[in-house]
């Protein structure tokens, strides 16, 4: 249901009703009594926006989209290092011992 604003024109008094579409308007001013109380226009309090989704809907949760595999950048390989042989007469240490 909408929330209706009415402002009386005798006392500047304001206030929100909530309403259904087919009620009929509040005709008298709750504080004075005066048959100047009418309707306001108003904003909306929600704003639409792509195919049925509200802006305020998962305002931080966004997440930037990955690039498909054609547009993926290219990552060049890591080059392998060949290990030294140890010295002449040396143990090697990744070895086992007898």
């Amino acid at each position: 249901m909408p929330i209706y604003e009415y402002r009386c024109g005798s006392c500047s008094f304001e206030k929100e009703y909530l309403q259904k579409v087919n009620d009929a308007p509040v005709a008298a001013c709750p504080a004075c009594g005066s048959d100047a109380y009418a309707k306001l226009i108003s904003a909306a309090g929600f704003q639409l926006k792509g195919s049925g989704w509200y802006v305020t809907d998962f305002k931080n949760s966004a997440k930037p989209k990955a690039k498909p595999d054609s547009e993926a950048p290219v990552v060049a390989k890591a080059e392998t290092a060949t290990p030294t042989p140890p010295a002449a007469g040396a143990a090697c240490p990744a070895c086992p011992t007898d």
